[in-house]
């Protein structure tokens, strides 16, 4: 007799395989700020350092290390923006200055603030003391401005604004008439604020 035959279950359909999650894309990192060049950077150094330095020494009132450590962040500053010195490292002079200031001026805030928190007393009750890293700037300006306006007048600015001497003290220096020396000022100084305001920022004075 033959064996009865035994239906064999169907096999089970496996269910596709489900397609490989999509890896989520890693986030591209930021491109790398761009940075001056160590060469560059050196350069500036080499043509400025001695004169920031000697300007934030009488800013700090002869404190060398604190002078040092303003150059030093102006030097990171402009390790970290090229772009604001594109110009070459010769004329990298007014952007230093510009920046020296406000470091050295934050270092004045710092310390106030500290001074108000050991002592009690709201720094606005205090007077204000000048800043004389903005005298030094100014002066640097009016420097760079003179060479910018005639002989002649250029004397006159400096012995009458610069050397604070009389009409009549300047007249005998410069060996012309005290109305001359007069003269030449309202002229100079007419030339002169132009060049301030167009080169340096200095807003001209009207009327």
């Amino acid at each position: 007799m033959s064996k009865p035959s035994v239906a064999r279950p169907a096999p089970v359909a496996q269910p596709p395989a489900a397609p490989p999650a999509a890896t989520a894309a890693a986030p591209e990192p930021a491109p790398a700020r761009p940075t001056l060049d160590p060469d560059t950077l050196a350069e500036i150094h080499r043509l400025h350092g001695g004169y920031l330095l000697r300007a934030l020494m009488r800013t700090t009132g002869g404190d060398r290390g604190k002078a040092e450590d303003i150059l030093q962040e102006t030097l990171l500053r402009a390790w970290q923006h090229p772009e604001a010195l594109a110009a070459g490292p010769e004329r990298a002079r007014p952007w230093l200055f510009t920046v020296a200031r406000r470091i050295a001026i934050d270092h004045y805030r710092m310390a106030a603030a500290r001074a108000k928190e050991a002592i009690g007393e709201p720094v606005e009750d205090r007077p204000l003391a000048d800043d004389p890293y903005e005298q030094v700037v100014v002066a640097r300006d009016i420097a760079l401005a003179l060479r910018r306006v005639q002989k002649h007048h250029r004397e006159v600015l400096v012995e009458l604004h610069l050397r604070d001497r009389s009409v009549v003290e300047a007249s005998a220096r410069l060996g012309v008439p005290p109305g001359t020396v007069k003269s030449r000022n309202f002229y100079a100084v007419r030339a002169l604020r132009p060049v301030l305001a167009a080169e340096h920022g200095y807003a001209p004075v009207t009327g």
